[in-house]
């Protein structure tokens, strides 16, 4: 498989990791949209989120768990916000699911 993401929760690929056990991988995002921008990852290949099924729905739990705590070791003290993309119209650049948590600063109301 030739999966970015993929290669870098097996190491093969550098990254500034913010959080990572098991399950899950949680970087700096390398074209930062905000002040913090860290992308959340299940090390789990999972192409999108039209994907996730009875069999790896965990995976999303078990992120949305530790969301909070990845959110405040990256140092987000006053809110949040997360997105995923899923498919070309929604701009999925990378076809792994994964999760923006998006910080540190006012953001604005609206995305572009």
């Amino acid at each position: 498989m030739d999966c970015i993401f993929c290669k870098i929760a097996n190491g093969e690929i550098p990254s500034n990791k913010v959080y990572e056990d098991d399950k899950i991988l949680a970087f700096h995002d390398i074209n930062p949209e905000a002040k913090v921008h860290v992308l959340v990852i299940p090390k789990e290949h999972i192409c999108c989120v039209d994907k996730v099924n009875k069999e790896n729905s965990h995976n999303v739990s078990y992120i949305f768990e530790k969301i909070p705590q990845i959110a405040r070791d990256a140092g987000i003290t006053n809110g949040y916000r997360v997105i995923t993309n899923c498919g070309e119209d929604a701009c999925q650049t990378v076809k792994h699911l994964h999760f923006h948590i998006l910080g540190g600063e006012k953001l604005p109301e609206h995305i572009r």
